[in-house]
């Protein structure tokens, strides 16, 4: 019988759902809809202190943002829950309890002085630190008196001993670990909250969990982990690490992604701009290698696409500039509906137009929009392009130098033009094309030397937008100043 996939992406709910975590959570969503699996989301919310609801919806709002609704988890419930490790303490305290009848967990009662010296000593003699076993021999009755008593006190795993631990790694391949090495491991704090390497187990377990796949800052925790199967009798999933993402500091040295090289969080994209798809399909290629030239791959196509054979063991570089790439692609070829949907908010934060838009502050701004997707690299960028546009106009000499040959052409238009704005307090695309015919005819001047002075006067440049359209941008009154302005500087020239 085929196996059914069944996959996790089990965040701890202590802040933003970070790049990195959103790269996890999408190989495993996609391998989980390749094979026509179930992709579930759960929380490790087992650190009270940082745990938090707001970083519980932003993570989940993010993953809806990006499209990677799960089938099973949280809010939408299933047949393995709960889906939150807190509420899961019975599942933990029964596997504990068994585990301590069988000897194969006990009581640790050493303080943290006394592990912190142990941990220095090891260190002087130039030992891995780890638990040295002091209170290994306690027999289960006197500790469980000891702990009735008040006396505070951890669990920590009896690791096997003289053993050799093997991950067989989809990604990595074969790596081993010394169980010597290792030392007992706490499984269950003083208050009575199991740790991650423990809990990670039951949940994974009992969820049916055949595939993890996590960052490779967890494949020193996987040893730990595969011991409890073994001692806990469970069929171990099978294990992916995928690399760790990487950034490119201003000198040009690769180190782990930090906030010197771009936002860390997915919502500091979705705030800036960045359309879900773009993100997506970014991530997507953090690592893994889709055997072609094409780069760009809707969701659906990644579902079809990807494979744990393509992914690398190198590690990935995060590139701010290609990830802008990808994001502009993306805007070009987005819908007018869509452009607006993700722009508007961009301009009303601006100001350019009203917190409740007229119905010709909407046909401004899709106009300016489409106008402005070519230029753009994320919605962010829109308000400071706009005034770029509309700020002071500097006119460099060669552009100037460009008009003289055909000085008297250039006037005759300027002024055309001019005069046709005075008489029209409001322009449109469509007005501004009117206006262009008219003038060509009127004047018998036609192509270039009707295109660019007018350019040359309304923006100090050569080339840019379609003037039509950079005519909204502008707005008539701004247009109409430097037309005159120009006209003046322009007459004065030899």
């Amino acid at each position: 019988m085929e196996q059914q996939y069944r996959l996790r992406f089990a965040p701890s709910p202590t802040g933003p759902l970070h790049i990195g975590g959103a790269r996890s959570a999408l190989f495993n969503y996609l391998l989980a809809k390749k094979n026509g699996g179930t992709f579930i989301v759960r929380m490790e919310d087992t650190d009270l202190e940082r745990s938090s609801k707001e970083s519980e919806e932003n993570i989940k709002d993010s993953l809806r943002w990006l499209g990677m609704d799960w089938d099973e988890g949280i809010d939408v419930g299933g047949d393995y829950g709960p889906y939150r490790q807190m509420e899961r303490l019975d599942i933990y305290n029964a596997a504990v309890r068994r585990l301590l009848e069988e000897g194969k967990a006990y009581y640790c009662f050493c303080s943290e002085e006394e592990l912190a010296r142990e941990k220095e000593e090891q260190q002087a003699r130039g030992e891995v630190p780890k638990y040295g076993g002091k209170c290994r021999a306690i027999p289960l009755a006197e500790a469980e008196k000891r702990v009735a008593a008040g006396e505070k006190a951890v669990i920590r795993f009896r690791v096997p001993e003289g053993e050799t631990v093997v991950v067989d790694d989809l990604v990595r391949g074969k790596v081993s670990f010394d169980t010597d090495g290792i030392g007992d491991f706490i499984i269950v704090k003083s208050d009575g909250i199991p740790v991650y390497n423990f809990a990670v187990v039951l949940d994974d377990h009992t969820m049916g969990i055949t595939h993890v796949i996590r960052g490779e800052e967890h494949l020193s925790n996987t040893p730990r982990q595969l011991v409890l199967y073994d001692a806990l009798g469970y069929e171990k999933p099978k294990f992916a690490h995928i690399s760790l993402i990487l950034g490119r500091d201003n000198e040009g040295k690769l180190t782990k992604m930090s906030k010197r090289h771009g936002s860390t969080s997915v919502v500091a994209y979705k705030e800036q701009g960045y359309l879900p798809e773009a993100i997506d399909n970014f991530l997507a290629l953090l690592g893994w290698a889709p055997g072609g030239e094409e780069e760009l791959f809707t969701l659906d196509e990644l579902e079809q696409a990807f494979s744990l054979e393509h992914v690398s063991k190198s590690p990935a570089v995060f590139d701010l500039e290609k990830l802008k790439w990808i994001n502009g692609m993306y805007i070009r070829g987005a819908s007018g509906e869509r452009l607006l949907e993700y722009g508007l908010p961009f301009l009303k934060k601006a100001g350019l137009v009203s917190a409740e838009p007229t119905a010709d502050e909407m046909i401004w701004a899709m106009t300016v929009i489409d106008v402005l997707k070519t230029h753009i690299s994320c919605f962010a960028e829109l308000p400071e392009l706009i005034e770029k546009y509309r700020a002071a106009v500097v006119y460099d000499d060669d552009v100037l130098a460009s008009l003289k040959d055909c000085k008297e052409d250039a006037l005759a238009v300027l002024r055309a033009m001019k005069e046709k704005l005075e008489r029209n307090p409001k322009v449109t695309v469509d007005s501004y094309k009117k206006m262009l015919k008219e003038i060509s005819k009127e004047t018998g001047i036609k192509g270039r030397n009707l295109y660019h002075s007018l350019r040359v006067a309304k923006t100090g440049e050569e080339q840019g937008p379609d003037l039509d359209k950079l005519s909204v941008i502008i707005g008539r009154d701004l247009m109409l100043e430097r037309l005159k302005k120009f006209i003046k500087m322009f007459q004065r020239m030899d």
